[in-house]
């Protein structure tokens, strides 16, 4: 099974009030960024960005080059990155 990513309403609604290339963008840095944790998790290495919290399941980072900066939550069991927070600087 492939890891996914699952957005929760209002960082999902920030990418839908993007520009259209923005938008664009953002969405396919979530679907690579599923699929780089899942082969991190999976290899038993560290995921990308900064850790949050002690149990090194919330992180933090930004969308190369883009006003936007992402925080995940790794969710080993289901195979999935959940995205509680996004921010969009505009």
């Amino acid at each position: 099974m492939s890891w996914t990513v699952w957005t929760e309403q209002i960082p999902a609604q920030t990418v839908l009030d993007m520009p259209a290339d923005l938008r664009t963008k953002t969405a396919n840095f979530l679907r690579a960024l599923a699929i780089e944790v899942g082969g991190a998790i999976d290899l038993g290495r560290r995921p990308p960005g900064d850790a949050m919290d002690d149990l090194e399941v919330r992180y933090s980072l930004e969308v190369p080059g883009e006003p936007v900066i992402i925080e995940y939550m790794i969710m080993s069991d289901a195979k999935e990155i959940r995205v509680p927070v996004m921010v969009w600087f505009h």
